[in-house]
């Protein structure tokens, strides 16, 4: 039921699931104050921790490909990964990151709450105002795919709740000035997430086989730099 959802927004900084990203050898690579809980089990094939550095290059690099792209290659949302619950996959993603749990109505309707948005280091108290991110933005998904995905793998990847950092819930003012861009082109505003941000993005291209290209991979030894401790493990999707 709904309440079994929340086991993943608990504030404490939980690390029971993939990709796993730490500023010490197995812990998030931020300081304790970037909680994201434990996501359902997925299978058994769980990278030993990388440092960053190594985690980036063994992402191939590639130019990225945007002509034929459509948001709707995607489908999102579907039912989540409890289908009996009223609650699509974005509602249950804002469930299980709640720091204060909200009330839940008919239909999956919302009140109450409060949540801690990582890109802006905001607490926000109405799930009206947030938006759950695709970690890696569908577009920039599309860039990467090294051979086309069928339509089963692109709705896979947008309702990935098998990774606790496919999707991300946050202000939906920095989702929507985070747009499409990659780390080359944009970070977040809270400058302690950056390397949580970078290890998050490395693992979940490793998880999806996705490529970077030239400037991202520039971008992300840079970030690298500042984020010597920092490890990523990651579990691949099926």
């Amino acid at each position: 039921m709904i309440k079994n959802l929340l086991r993943r927004g608990l504030p404490a900084l939980a690390l029971c699931a993939l990709p796993l990203l730490s500023s010490a050898p197995t812990a998030h690579s931020a300081p304790a104050d970037h909680a994201r809980g434990p996501a359902a089990a997925g299978p058994a094939s769980v990278r030993a921790p990388l440092p960053l550095y190594e985690a980036i290059d063994r992402l191939p690099v590639a130019p990225e490909h945007r002509e034929g792209y459509r948001r709707d290659l995607y489908k999102h949302w579907n039912k989540g990964l409890n289908a009996g619950d009223g609650c699509d996959t974005r509602k249950e993603v804002i469930l299980s990151e709640a720091v204060e749990a909200p009330q839940v109505a008919a239909g999956c309707k919302l009140t109450g709450g409060s949540w801690r948005s990582a890109y802006d280091n905001l607490t926000v108290t109405d799930a009206a105002r947030l938006d759950v991110d695709h970690f890696v933005p569908l577009a920039e998904v599309y860039d990467s795919e090294r051979t086309p995905w069928s339509a089963a793998r692109r709705e896979a990847y947008a309702n990935d709740q098998n990774s606790p950092d496919t999707l991300i819930a946050v202000s939906a003012a920095s989702n929507r000035s985070k747009a499409d861009k990659d780390p080359a082109e944009w970070l977040p505003s809270d400058g302690s997430y950056h390397c949580t941000y970078a290890a998050t993005w490395v693992g979940t291209k490793l998880r999806w086989d996705l490529a970077v290209d030239e400037n991202e991979r520039q971008a992300l030894l840079g970030l690298a730099e500042d984020c010597p401790t920092t490890t990523v493990a990651y579990e691949t999707a099926p």
